[in-house]
């Protein structure tokens, strides 16, 4: 990423320069070089994540990525800012939205409210048999005692046997000179395999079903630390899915609740949510956001016997891991997101690709993910190095020196693209980049 002096003074007038433009490399630089292309992920493409460079105008115009991201119809987005006026982001809204519905579906279905039950039914509504696409029409056949595929907001096929997406659809975002995503420029592909939706048979559906017990959910999703900002979509999708439910009825005869809880991006702060959920009587879980503090945790909520249902982890290790049947989730496996953002990549041509990535199975599993899926497509497992700088267990970076270190190492590399994965922290590893002299190409 670096240039010669003449390209760096035009570059100053210029929204593509990432750095302050206060000094410049030598000429023995490469004249030729053109720059970077700047990548990041579901972590940091949101506009909240845009709004850290108040005071860097621009800093992130061309920077594009991937997230999961099923296009939204105008009457969902109404009544999800409805719940939310004011909202400024989407990511994962649908997938918590879905998370709730089809545990309440399952809760009908099973004519019960204990989370045992609930969990033999979760992937059960979404491949036994009569397609619904609203809740009032699943409901409604669930009570009947009848099978249903529900067909919801980002469920669009049924789920594998691991209680997850088998199919799935991704958004490419591209952030503009004001730091925010453009919406214009959003593109969207579908991804994952119809024929790994589970085969196995769904239990019979329970008829009229009744319980003593209300069905309750328990938040569990970054209201604080390094995952935050991405809590208001989620948990706008949550409080619209549990007033939807209540509008059409509720669950076996009685309302169901929401009790607010924070994981807050920390297993330490996760846990003992959790262990505060239990005593007050919760079933099911509506989170937690990072991958890492869901591997932390999910050994406390199996031991509740609590259905965790995340609408956003997305590592690998959760699809294998010994969960007792009891966790599930809407968003799609970084196995799927390696390859759309593989994809991305390989459209621009790059050949050298630097990867920067944090210390949580999140970042390091899908920057492996990436490579992968690279190397596999032609590019040289050389030109690909990845740069890994380590965070605490809140999600904050642990020394920021470190982050200067990676840029500095980067920069004189000249790579063809630089992919940045993260949370908020995800923004001192661009600010560096920027310091050291780094420059974006459109």
């Amino acid at each position: 990423m670096r240039f010669s002096r003449a390209v760096i003074a035009a570059a100053c007038v210029s929204l593509l320069s990432l750095s302050a433009c206060s000094s410049g490399p030598d000429d023995s630089q490469d004249p030729a070089y053109q720059g970077a292309y700047l990548y990041g992920t579901d972590g940091n493409m949101a506009n909240e994540f845009g709004a850290i460079f108040k005071e860097q105008p621009g800093l992130l115009n061309g920077m594009k990525g991937t997230m999961p991201l099923t296009e939204l119809d105008d009457s969902f987005l109404q009544r999800l800012r409805s719940v939310k006026p004011g909202l400024k982001d989407l990511l994962f809204a649908g997938e918590a939205y879905d998370a709730v519905v089809i545990s309440a579906l399952a809760a009908q279905q099973a004519g019960s409210t204990e989370p045992a039950q609930i969990a033999k039914y979760i992937n059960a509504v979404t491949v036994g048999g009569n397609i619904c696409r609203s809740i009032k029409q699943c409901l409604a056949l669930a009570e009947d005692g009848k099978a249903i595929s529900y067909r919801g907001v980002t469920v669009r096929y049924g789920f594998a046997e691991a209680g997850e997406p088998a199919t799935t659809s991704y958004g490419t975002v591209h952030f503009d000179s004001a730091n925010q995503l453009d919406s214009g420029k959003t593109e969207y592909l579908g991804t994952g395999n119809e024929r790994d939706v589970t085969a196995q048979k769904p239990p019979a559906p329970v008829k009229g079903g009744a319980t003593d017990k209300q069905l309750i959910f328990g938040g569990l999703l970054p209201k604080t630390g390094a995952l935050a900002y991405t809590t208001p979509p989620m948990e706008a999708g949550a409080l619209l899915a549990i007033s939807e439910v209540n509008a059409a009825g509720g669950v076996l005869g009685k309302p169901v609740k929401w009790i607010d809880g924070d994981d807050g991006t920390s297993p330490t702060k996760a846990k003992a949510t959790i262990e505060s959920h239990h005593a007050a009587g919760v079933q099911v879980l509506i989170g937690p956001g990072a991958s890492g503090v869901a591997l932390a945790s999910l050994p406390d909520s199996i031991k509740y016997g609590m259905v965790m249902f995340s609408p956003c982890n997305t590592s690998p290790d959760l699809t294998g891991y010994e969960d007792k049947g009891l966790y599930f989730r809407t968003a799609p496996s970084d196995v799927l997101q390696a390859r759309a953002l593989a994809d991305v990549m390989l459209r621009d041509g790059l050949q050298k690709i630097a990867i920067v990535t944090h210390s949580d199975n999140y970042g390091k599993k899908l920057a492996e993910g990436v490579t992968k899926e690279l190397v596999k497509a032609g590019v040289s497992e050389v030109a690909v190095q990845t740069y890994v700088y380590q965070i605490t267990d809140g999600g904050d970076v642990k020394d920021e020196a470190e982050l200067t270190r990676i840029a500095n190492q980067v920069v004189p590399t000249q790579p063809d693209g630089v992919l940045v994965i993260g949370y908020s922290e995800s923004a001192g590893a661009i600010k560096a980049l920027a310091a050291a002299g780094a420059n974006i190409r459109h």
